[in-house]
């Protein structure tokens, strides 16, 4: 019932707008700090593995592990993932464009940062994001997905059609 709720009442849809500007807007001043402000990923990653030590470890090891091997060797490559992700996500929640996978990329993001050790403002975030997600197309509704998701369906399906032409017709 209460996903239904989520689902098609547009009042709803009204109030999961302004949850969806609100978490893009965050995204979107994160990501532009991060850009403008010479952000280095290496640095949150070695702290991050320096969590993972101790008796009481915020940090799991098999994440630090993870951290280690893939993360740390690849900041440079994380640093502009980061700062372009959470830039480009910010901006596609509030436009209300791609929601969806914008959301589900912001959800991934946080428990990232989850992970890492760094609570701030990632699991108040993780659960608006959570009713972006369930919500679906609602989430949506008032965005520019009510308008590229057709447009983007009307090409793919023009494109996918194929034309029948029998065989006396070929020369």
């Amino acid at each position: 019932m209460f996903v239904n709720l989520l689902r098609n009442n547009k009042l709803i849809a009204g109030i999961l707008t302004f949850i969806r500007v609100y978490i893009g807007y965050q995204w979107l001043v994160g990501g532009w700090g991060k850009i403008t402000g010479g952000f280095d990923a290496g640095g949150f990653i070695q702290g991050a593995i320096g969590k993972a030590t101790g008796d009481h470890p915020a940090v799991q090891g098999w994440w630090a592990g993870f951290l280690e091997a893939v993360a740390l060797p690849g900041a440079d490559i994380f640093t502009f993932v980061v700062m372009w992700g959470e830039f480009l996500v910010g901006i596609a929640l509030i436009l209300g464009v791609f929601t969806n996978f914008a959301a589900l990329m912001g959800i991934i993001m946080n428990f990232a940062f989850l992970f890492s050790g760094t609570v701030s403002t990632n699991a108040q975030m993780i659960l608006l994001t959570l009713f972006l997600l369930v919500a679906g197309y609602n989430a949506r509704r008032f965005g520019l997905d009510r308008y590229v998701i057709p447009f983007l369906k009307a090409k793919v399906l023009h494109k996918n059609e194929q034309v029948y032409v029998k065989p006396a017709e070929i020369h």
